[in-house]
């Protein structure tokens, strides 16, 4: 199935990389693009995107507020876009009030391109993602209310990976990209995407958010534990 993607950014530029990043891939395809809120609104109707990429600061209708009506626009109907936040700010405001407003994921700007390739095809199929270093000050912000079921079986679960896999689950968990594991770890960027691609095939994880919140559940990273 072809993934149908709208592109919302007030910069010209920005769309023609994404666009030029997505129709590499053979299953998706972009049908439209959009300078700002209004006219997101409108292509959204018109072209019945499955996914739409979103940009938050716009003139006139914010990614925010468009995004609003778009969720709430489509709910009555059989086609409900799902759209992606993908934004240079993280501002914590920003973060709640997207998803707040119904969208699926939210992803910075520079994430790496085979990511936010990923992360449409998550979207698309229903399930929501949310960039590791955002999921993990959510996670600080909201830990005591985190259930600690899963601490009994903990040390099992762990007890997959070598010991090298558990410190690249560690700098995950703490928000750190492939690149920052990487010169931390004194090892090529390759060697660091073999252990993550190993760290979530063992323990039965889709992404790397997943593995944040695993992080927190097992007790392998702790609220506010940076270093």
């Amino acid at each position: 199935m072809t993934i149908r993607v709208l592109l919302v950014d007030d910069q010209p530029l920005l769309r023609t990389g994404f666009r030029l990043i997505l129709e590499a891939e053979p299953d998706l395809t972009v049908v439209g693009q959009a300078g700002d809120g209004k006219d997101a609104m409108e292509q959204t109707r018109a072209l019945l995107p499955d996914v739409v990429l979103m940009d938050i600061r716009m003139p006139g209708i914010d990614g925010i507020e468009a995004t609003r009506r778009i969720v709430r626009e489509a709910a009555p109907t059989a086609h409900v876009p799902k759209v992606l936040v993908l934004t240079t700010f993280d501002l914590d405001e920003y973060i709640v009030e997207a998803l707040r407003s119904g969208a699926s994921g939210f992803l910075l700007k520079d994430v790496p391109p085979d990511e936010l390739v990923q992360a449409i095809r998550v979207v698309a199929a229903g399930d929501a993602i949310v960039a590791p270093s955002v999921t993990r000050r959510l996670l600080d912000r909201f830990a005591k209310r985190l259930p600690s079921a899963y601490e009994q079986a903990a040390p099992a679960r762990l007890d997959r990976l070598t010991e090298r896999e558990l410190e690249v689950l560690r700098l995950i968990a703490k928000g750190m990209s492939n690149a920052e594991i990487a010169a931390k770890l004194v090892v090529s960027e390759t060697t660091v995407k073999t252990h993550v691609g190993n760290v979530l095939t063992k323990l039965g994880l889709r992404d790397r958010v997943q593995a944040v919140v695993l992080a927190y559940e097992t007790g392998l990273i702790t609220p506010g534990a940076l270093s």
